[in-house]
């Protein structure tokens, strides 16, 4: 198993991370605890040793199942990752009181990582309204955790003030081969980069739709490396960047694990040729896009209550991806006045687009997938 070792408080960690968001479940949707001791073993066994969970994971059942399985080894052989629940925290005593809670959970003393989970602007402003960030040392002091983090989700410059605002020990960012300008993106890479902050990565397979992709790029993937699966290319490419520390994967099966135990054990920097490949398969799968939509929300709002962008976004990730059932979903749940089919053709937005789209006629291509 590939490691490496980064930040101000350096730690060994294999580059594979066991992320444990998307355990095996029953069919009561609670965990199946035996198929993921052996999961957790088998990772652990061939070299894995960071360990992510997070409160609510699993509808707060992941952090129970982990610290069962980490009673069953030394707690020196490995790192040991969850988060903080910010917005569930109304004031500081709120955040103790669940840190207490998530160790005993855990059954440890301590963890190696700790991240404020999931930040956002609006999550970030009321982080700021609590004053956490001063009290933060006096965790750290505790000995109850040994890294301060955080994981994002939101626009670049959001991500820039986070990470400017604090001594961060890391920090955790969706990233992969076809989200490098979305988020924090390659952006927010490069400057976590330039402040000596590293990385862990979710999302590297961005939710399974880089594990199975499309005929004509699992073609030019099989052409350059048959032996590699659709998950080990963008896996690849994520480990290829040298501010990564571990790349974390959600898994399921103990076929994934397997998969992404052998990436990660013989994983190099993509050469020339591969790099050009992913470079193909991202052209490719831009090709397929439907509507040129880049979501900017300029055309919004629309007076009629239609969420635009997100019609749209649901129609280009199913012909994307190939995930249409999957989108179809996304659309049924929609309010009715958000949905393509509510569209009065007023044109109001059609001014606005800088992508000068006609917002009302590729309407109806929304409409045709999901709802004729």
């Amino acid at each position: 198993m590939k490691t490496r070792e980064k930040g101000k408080i350096p730690a060994r960690t294999s580059l594979l991370g066991f992320g444990c968001m998307r355990f095996p479940v029953n069919e009561d949707g609670k965990i199946n605890r035996p198929e993921t001791m052996k999961m957790l073993d088998y990772a652990y066994e061939h070299g894995v040793n960071y360990i992510d969970t997070a409160y609510p994971y699993h509808n707060y059942e992941s952090e129970e199942v982990v610290g069962q399985w980490v009673a069953t080894k030394p707690r020196d052989s490995f790192y040991l990752v969850t988060k903080s629940p910010t917005w569930m925290c109304k004031d500081i005593a709120d955040f103790d009181r669940i840190l207490e809670e998530q160790l005993t959970k855990l059954q440890t003393s301590y963890v190696d990582f700790y991240l404020l989970h999931a930040l956002s602007r609006e999550r970030w402003e009321h982080i700021k309204e609590m004053n956490l960030l001063p009290h933060l040392k006096s965790v750290l002091d505790s000995g109850k955790v040994r890294r301060i983090g955080f994981s994002f989700h939101d626009d670049y410059e959001v991500f820039e003030e986070i990470l400017n605002a604090y001594d961060w020990d890391f920090c955790q960012i969706q990233f992969n081969y076809m989200d490098t300008e979305i988020q924090a993106g390659i952006r927010g890479y490069e400057l976590a980069k330039s402040r000596n902050i590293p990385m862990t990565i979710m999302e590297p397979v961005k939710g399974g739709m880089l594990a199975n992709v499309p005929d004509e790029i699992q073609a030019e993937f099989r052409r350059v490396h048959p032996d590699w699966s659709d998950a080990s290319w963008a896996l690849r490419w994520v480990g290829g960047h040298d501010n990564v520390q571990t790349v974390l994967s959600g898994m399921s099966t103990m076929e994934q694990v397997i998969d992404n135990v052998k990436t990660f054990s013989e994983i190099e920097p993509l050469n020339a040729e591969e790099q050009a490949t992913i470079e193909q398969a991202r052209q490719l799968f831009q090709a397929r896009i439907q509507v040129p939509c880049t979501g900017c929300r300029y055309c919004m709002p629309c007076p009629f209550g239609l969420d635009i962008p997100k019609n749209f976004r649901l129609l280009n990730t199913a012909h994307v991806y190939n995930v249409q059932a999957a989108q179809k979903e996304g659309y049924d749940a929609m309010d009715v006045a958000a949905k393509a089919s509510h569209c009065q053709k007023c044109g109001a937005c059609k001014t606005k687009c800088p992508q000068h789209i006609d917002i009302p006629a590729e309407m109806e291509k929304v409409v045709r997938e999901f709802e004729k």
